[in-house]
């Protein structure tokens, strides 16, 4: 069968430039990639594939270009440089490198000389505040670990008196080329794991890291309003980078110390207010706390348990909010306890006053005692 025309082969014109050849590659390669194509479908683009990089190989090369362009197929030896060789992996290599990290995935970035650099890992960590803290913010200091340059070598991980030496396998590049097949991956240099630097005789204080951990003081503000679970983020002081790459960063978990009295949801406080029999019958002023002080609150005649009271801005103003939140009072009633003789006569006279008084003055119970009679006879 006649071989097709490259330039067909890759869609493009006779007179299409350097750039526009190698994009239509790069175009049909990522497409007809053969770990991009499984089952029925793979035979099939492995050999348009194949096609595409015969192709580029030719269109790529100026003297081959030439020839191809004056003689066709029988200007050139389509068979040149497909066995793997060096020369057949020029071209091929420089086009399918620049795709490589699109069809796989890369991500990684690279330092001087093809180096591999890689960012610093983050760090968390949790710090307990009081409520009072919270609500007005506060500046504190945290000893977070952190690494500096050893000082037995200067950094450099070598042995006092020894010097470190350009690798040997990877020439300094921190990458070697491996070849698979037809095409050619780069790969982190197992040698030197891309640093591109050996260490014949490494620092015995440091192990050949170049760098010691030890421990340094951090001033963190907290933001007044700042709640349980929120995080603060503390740009670059995390773990250090590899060759050269950036330092992760610190994420200080805020964690709300329990309170003795409030209890906050959001921005509103809650608290719980115990009262005495009297005063939710006869009603009067009682004190309450808030983060500011004190505050009154009327309590009207006839109180039942479970009331809430609600004082408006005495909540916390959260760290996204306009105005503060409210502060809300449940009452609870206190049975009194350990009575006298006399204060049990007392009581027991109040509550067969009370009795003869019928529903007006335990409307609830009236009403609770209805509806029991209603459900048994059901």
């Amino acid at each position: 069968m006649a071989k097709r025309d490259y330039y067909e082969t890759l869609g493009v014109p006779k007179n299409a430039s350097d750039e526009e050849i190698k994009k239509a590659y790069r175009k049909l390669a990522m497409k007809h990639h053969p770990d991009r194509n499984q089952g029925d479908a793979a035979k099939a683009a492995e050999e348009k594939f194949k096609d595409a990089k015969e192709a580029y190989e030719m269109l790529s090369d100026p003297q081959k270009k030439a020839a191809y362009d004056q003689y066709g197929h029988a200007g050139v030896d389509p068979n040149r440089g497909m066995g793997g060789g060096a020369e057949g992996f020029g071209g091929f290599a420089e086009a399918f490198g620049d795709i490589f990290g699109d069809v796989f995935g890369g991500g990684r970035g690279r330092g001087q000389g093809g180096r591999q650099v890689y960012r610093g890992g983050d760090l968390s960590y949790a710090m307990e505040i009081t409520l009072e803290e919270a609500a007005v913010g506060k500046n504190a200091e945290i000893r977070i670990p952190t690494w500096d340059n050893c000082s037995t070598c200067g950094g450099s991980g070598a042995k006092p008196g020894t010097n470190v030496v350009t690798c040997t396998t990877c020439h300094g590049h921190g990458q070697v080329q491996m070849r698979q097949g037809f095409f050619s991956v780069q790969q982190t240099c197992p040698q030197c794991k891309g640093t591109g630097k050996l260490i014949p005789e490494p620092c015995s204080a440091c192990m050949g890291v170049g760098k010691t951990k030890t421990n340094k003081t951090l001033e963190v503000k907290i933001p007044a309003g700042i709640d349980d679970g929120m995080r603060i983020r503390s740009t670059g002081n995390g773990e250090p980078g590899t060759n050269g790459g950036p330092a992760g960063d610190l994420y200080i978990e805020i964690r709300l110390k329990k309170h003795a009295i409030f209890e906050r949801d959001g921005d509103d406080l809650h608290c719980a207010v115990p009262i005495s029999f009297v005063t939710a019958a006869l009603g009067g002023e009682i004190e309450v706390p808030t983060l500011a002080g004190k505050a009154a609150i009327d309590i009207p005649d006839g109180t039942q348990a479970g009331k809430q009271f609600r004082l408006r801005g005495k909540g916390i103003k959260g760290v996204r909010s306009s105005s503060a939140g409210d502060l809300y009072c449940h009452v609870s009633i206190e049975t009194p306890v350990k009575l006298t003789e006399h204060q049990r006569k007392l009581l027991k006279e109040l509550d067969t006053s009370l009795k003869s008084g019928g529903a007006k003055h335990s409307p609830n119970t009236e009403s609770w005692a209805d509806k029991l009679k209603g459900f048994f006879k059901a």
